[in-house]
């Protein structure tokens, strides 16, 4: 095996050189077109600007150290490519069916304390994904939560009930959420797959709200969120 070969080839001092420099002007273009496109800092992307994104390392990439590529034709690319990006943003300000194509909508992943399944499987999120990102937020359970929304960019929103309005809700940490195997009389059970909140005779009954025949219940919570 050739190890100064597959290190080094027939890279010289002088293309090492010129390496160096095509890599610091294209970090400092990457850096000088991303601030074009208005964006002041990093977040979750929606599925539009990590194109953005994606194509603008694209376009960088082949001319850090393929000599055969002038940078100019990088920079040509990149300007179209911002451009673009500049004239869909003015678009979705104009148009919103626009938007709604290319950025898609927000959805509504909870309605007075349980969760909107339709709407859940729509947006591709585990139950998992859910609590993990209600627990991040000091959510107890969901009778805490009035409204949840997964945003376009993948963050969620929620607003929250007042602490005098909780009422009962499925749990979302792990040790409270485990399926019941006998039932106390007088005690609220929530349905562990869409949290639908009652009194139950049988910890096999039927949730009468889910379509897919839940019957797995927890015990449902009702403490005060605290901020």
């Amino acid at each position: 095996m050739d190890w100064a070969s597959i290190f080094i080839h027939d890279t010289t001092w002088a293309f090492a050189l010129e390496i160096l420099v095509r890599v610091s002007v294209m970090f400092v273009l990457i850096i000088s077109f991303l601030r074009l496109t208005g964006k002041r800092g990093v977040r979750q992307l929606s599925i539009f600007e990590l194109t953005i994104i994606l194509s603008l390392g694209s376009i960088a990439g082949d001319p850090m150290f393929n000599e055969d590529l002038p940078i100019i034709q990088a920079v040509l690319v990149m300007s179209i490519v911002i451009l673009l990006y500049r004239l869909c943003t003015w678009i979705m300000m104009e148009f919103q069916p626009f938007e709604d194509m290319l950025e898609g909508k927000s959805l509504y992943i909870v309605e007075d304390g349980m969760l909107v399944l339709d709407k859940i499987k729509k947006g591709k999120m585990s139950h998992d994904e859910f609590f993990t990102e209600m627990r991040q937020q000091g959510v107890e359970h969901l009778g805490q939560v009035r409204t949840g929304l997964l945003e376009t960019d993948g963050n969620f929103s929620i607003l929250l009930y007042p602490p005098e309005n909780t009422g009962y809700g499925m749990p979302l940490f792990p040790k409270q959420y485990q399926p019941v195997e006998e039932i106390e009389s007088e005690t609220y059970y929530a349905c562990m797959h869409c949290g639908y909140v009652d009194h139950i005779f049988d910890p096999n009954q039927l949730c009468e709200r889910c379509e897919n025949g839940c019957r797995d219940w927890a015990k449902a919570l009702n403490s005060e969120i605290i901020r």
